[in-house]
């Protein structure tokens, strides 16, 4: 094989790489002496098939393999000669005349074609001890306990049947049938039957808990109510309903004493345990949010520290793949740009920007990772896939099997256990001082306009969470 390199610019190259005819038949002609002695075909006994008729049934598709084979030899050369690391696989550029390829299949010609690579870039990675990153920290005080006792308590409350003919206060559980109608016509998901509602938890839409106060067993009433505008599902957003209701049951809350028994009944030996196990549970999620908000402020540093030329396919590649979540959630929430006080023009540039930085972070991350031989551990991995599987009651052999026997699936487990590490390696070596602010501003939101982590997903916007009566 001959292979010249055509163009070197920038992060692109191009070769040009002749296969000679001689070289095609030779190992054409090898195939087909290993063939002969497996090959069965009617008329001729095992081994004594002749060449020539071996070439004649055979001999376009085992060339069309020798070509192939000789082709990824050929890259594989190219990489390893000039200590190339690639960006995405090579493209493949065959000739557009269809007779010079058929010619070299056939075994009359050599065949000429081109390989388009890009490559990553070069880049020298700086010191961490320049990096200062303050890291927020937040104290448990006995008030998020007491509150996280009030949760527990209010979600694990009895309720018991009013009397016969007792009207529903705010805080009840009612029970209820329902068929409910847009325009008088009966609509998708707005029928229920022994549906609980507690009255005051606003887990309904708007309007239709505050109609069932005062309502007694037996009752028939109609509700009528209105869909959030950005209700999730679109073809009822907006609009009025109106729901032919039977009270079934009318149940009033019992107290709850925050007390040993009570924590007894949660599987814990006393109340102070039942404490203690809050508290810790809340010092985790502090050490979480403090930890991610920890690593945006440090991407977001190296993202200023470092600049170097991007593959400009890589960039397409995650564009596209942002692009697409962007277009599906604008779809299922039935939203335009102009919804969104944009242009499509100035969203492609903004999610461009994003893109750009994702790729250059994940590049950097990548880099520095390898240089620091990190690694992801088999137990590591599989802890990982076992959260993931978690994610999914009564799946989870179904997803835990899909992952282990899908390795570009998997490799999305790896990646951000990978990224965690690095960072974790250049937090190691950076100057990191730790800023006690109230738990307010540890839970507050930062703008996601921009997510700087590199395996953050872009985030779709803000539905109601406010339920038809159905519990849809």
């Amino acid at each position: 094989m001959q292979v010249t390199n055509t163009l070197s610019e920038g992060l692109k190259r191009e070769f040009s790489v002749i296969l000679p005819a001689p070289e095609l038949e030779a190992r054409l002609s090898s195939e087909l002496t290993v063939m002969k002695d497996k090959v069965r075909i009617n008329g001729f006994r095992p081994g004594k098939v002749p060449m020539q008729h071996l070439r004649r049934v055979y001999g376009r598709s085992v060339m069309a393999d020798v070509v192939q084979k000789m082709v990824n030899e050929t890259n594989q050369k190219i990489i390893t000669d000039h200590s190339i690391k690639l960006a995405l696989e090579p493209k493949i550029v065959f000739p557009e005349n269809e007779a010079e390829v058929e010619a070299a299949l056939s075994g009359k010609s050599g065949l000429e074609y081109k390989v388009s690579l890009e490559i990553l870039p070069n880049f020298e990675v700086k010191s961490f001890s320049d990096l200062k990153v303050s890291r927020l920290v937040a104290n448990v005080d006995d008030s998020s306990v007491d509150e996280t006792l009030e949760r527990l308590a209010s979600q694990n409350k009895v309720f018991t049947a009013r009397k016969e003919g007792a009207k529903s206060k705010n805080g009840d559980r009612i029970t209820i049938d329902f068929v409910g109608m847009i325009d008088e016509v009966p609509f998708e998901g707005g029928a229920g039957t022994d549906v609980p509602v507690e009255i005051g938890s606003n887990s309904f839409i708007p309007g239709f808990e505050e109609q069932l106060i005062g309502v007694v067993q037996g009752e028939t009433l109609i509700v009528k109510a209105t869909f959030p505008e950005n209700y999730s599902a679109q073809h009822l957003a907006g609009k009025e309903a109106s729901f032919n209701v039977t009270v079934k049951g009318v149940e009033a809350p019992g107290e709850t004493k925050i007390n040993d028994e009570f924590a007894t009944s949660l599987g814990m030996e006393s109340l102070d345990k039942l404490k203690e196990a809050i508290r810790s549970n809340i010092a985790r999620e502090y050490e979480a949010v403090a930890r991610r908000k920890t690593k945006r402020v440090l991407l977001d540093q190296l993202d200023i520290a470092y600049d170097f030329e991007l593959p400009p396919s890589l960039i397409e590649q995650e564009f596209n793949n942002i692009w697409q979540q962007v277009e599906n959630d604008m779809q299922r929430a039935g939203k335009t740009f102009a919804d969104e006080n944009t242009t499509e023009e100035a969203a492609r540039e903004e999610y461009l920007t994003i893109a750009k930085r994702r790729v250059r972070l994940g590049l950097l991350l990548a880099e520095i990772g390898e240089k620091a031989a990190v690694q992801v551990s088999d137990e590591e991995l599989s802890q990982g896939l076992m959260e993931r599987a978690r994610q999914f009651p009564g799946q989870e052999k179904m997803v835990w099997d899909f992952y282990r026997n899908n390795p570009q699936a998997l490799a999305e487990i790896r990646a951000p256990l990978f990224e965690d590490k690095v960072v974790d390696h250049i937090l190691a070596s950076a100057v990191v001082t730790d800023q006690t602010v109230s738990k307010e501003e540890l839970l507050r939101e930062d703008d996601e306009s921009a997510p700087s982590d590199t395996q953050a997903k872009s985030k779709p916007k803000a539905k109601s969470k406010a339920k038809a009566p159905s519990g849809e």
